[in-house]
């Protein structure tokens, strides 16, 4: 099947039981990563910042993605507009792996 550029892929996220208790959508795996790096509980600088295990599977498949995510505060941008708080959260990921499941 040939995708779109447009073309948004949804991931549910998994604890570590296997339950699917969000989904995130985006092109790649590691834009929905961000996305859900994004809700972790935020430390006042990356270097404090709590890293986590994101576990992604791609809606349709059997494949998990694994990331390790964390998430900060930060100041917003002098040029921000005007309904952006002061104070912004920022995250990344680092991909660690797929898995391949046996059963969805």
């Amino acid at each position: 099947m040939a995708r779109d550029d447009d073309d948004k892929r949804n991931f549910a996220l998994r604890d570590q039981t296997g339950n699917e208790t969000s989904v995130f959508s985006g092109r790649t795996p590691r834009q929905a990563a961000l996305k859900a790096a994004r809700r972790l509980d935020p430390a006042d600088t990356e270097q404090h910042a709590e890293h986590k295990e994101l576990r992604l599977r791609e809606k349709g498949t059997k494949k998990v993605h694994i990331y390790e995510g964390w998430a900060w505060q930060e100041a917003a941008p002098d040029d921000s507009p005007d309904w952006m708080p002061e104070e912004i959260t920022e995250a990344n990921v680092s991909k660690q792996g797929i898995e391949h499941l046996e059963e969805i």
